[in-house]
């Protein structure tokens, strides 16, 4: 492995910082999207029963929307829920874009480093074409065989900026779909709640004899 990196020349250092920076945001994002972070299980429905209750007062609000995005969500709808269905629709879908746009950190970066990958990888492999061609320009063709190994060295680069890419690429897509179907779902949540804030709203206010 090492013979393979010193193969490859010094375009294989930036290759290899990529390799490690794509590693620890795959690992970051994967720890930080996980569902139980930000849909924790059964947390729409404990909220629709204090809704429908009528449970709550500011602090009840502020800790629900410290728990998970979802929670910031349901307590976007709870903070308007004396005010028409329209308002609390605007304000869940203004919650909703600073939501996605929290839960999208590193995503480009780690779509930059699956572009890089292989441009830089073919950079690297150029460079070391070049230098073989130079040596053969001063030396001569020499050996067939060495000829053969020095091109080889210098695909390495190439090869190299593929592995990198591929997985990055890989979880850049399954973390935009991860995303997705998060927020399909807690909309889903948010337009229950809704629904019970609303009902509740609704009834009649009882009467003294």
């Amino acid at each position: 492995m090492l013979e393979l990196v010193k193969a490859g020349g010094w375009p294989m250092i930036p290759l290899l910082m990529l390799s490690a920076l794509a590693l620890a945001l795959i690992v970051e994002r994967s720890w930080a999207l996980r569902r139980s972070r930000v849909m924790p299980p059964r947390l729409g429905d404990e909220v629709r029963v204090w809704a429908a209750r009528g449970s709550l007062d500011p602090a009840h609000i502020e800790s629900l929307r410290q728990t998970s995005p979802l929670g910031t969500l349901l307590a976007a709808v709870l903070d308007m829920r004396t005010r028409s269905r329209e308002v609390m629709r605007e304000r869940v879908e203004d919650v909703g874009r600073h939501l996605v746009h929290r839960m999208e950190r590193y995503l480009n970066s780690l779509g930059t480093i699956a572009a890089a990958g292989p441009l830089l990888g073919l950079f690297g492999t150029v460079v070391g074409m070049i230098q073989m061609f130079l040596g053969i320009l001063d030396y001569g063709i020499g050996d067939v065989n060495q000829l053969a190994g020095g091109i080889g060295k210098a695909l390495v680069c190439t090869a190299t900026g593929m592995i990198v890419a591929i997985p990055a690429l890989v979880a850049h897509r399954w973390f935009r779909g991860r995303i997705a179907e998060y927020i399909v779902e807690m909309e889903h949540e948010a337009i229950a709640l809704m629904d019970v804030v609303e009902s509740r709203s609704a009834r009649p206010v009882p009467q003294a004899a």
